[in-house]
């Protein structure tokens, strides 16, 4: 019987439900919450934020996200740069519409484009929300541009 208590006692400890890159996003989120406000206000700090976030990433995926922010600015200027979970965002009305999720950041073999439910991308039943990058070409470029476009519509 106490065998049985201090096993699952020692299983509680060790886990309290998050994984610590999980842990280190809810951190981040809680942080851009306070900056929101701010950004919401004024774009060049959502911006400022938004470049801190690009700066921290290794390369090739720095280079990706700088041209990026300049193909989704381009595409969409009505939509305002920010920070969401750690990673560049850009946003209308304060809602999320798509962000650049590093690989590195989740330890994962190639970065991603990532639409939410505010992005107008539907098509019949069923339609991507994201998709895996690995490197930028005219191709990509051309691409992402009627995505962002469609998606801001």
């Amino acid at each position: 019987m106490n065998q049985s208590k201090s096993s699952t006692r020692k299983a509680t400890q060790k886990s309290n439900g998050f994984t610590d890159a999980e842990q280190a996003a809810m951190k981040e989120r809680a942080k851009e919450l306070k900056a929101e406000a701010r950004a919401n206000k004024k774009r060049e700090d959502g911006e400022k934020d938004l470049f801190e976030k690009i700066a921290e990433m290794p390369e090739p995926e720095r280079a990706m996200a700088r041209r990026l922010h300049e193909i989704i600015s381009e595409a969409a200027p009505d939509l305002w740069p920010k920070t969401w979970y750690g990673m560049p965002a850009y946003a209308r009305d304060g809602k999320v519409v798509c962000f650049f999720q590093s690989a590195d950041k989740f330890k994962s073999r190639y970065a991603t484009l990532g639409f939410s439910d505010e992005a107008n991308l539907d098509e019949g039943a069923m339609w991507p929300t994201s998709f895996a990058l690995k490197k930028l070409t005219a191709a990509e470029e051309a691409r992402i541009v009627a995505l962002v476009k469609q998606a801001v519509s």
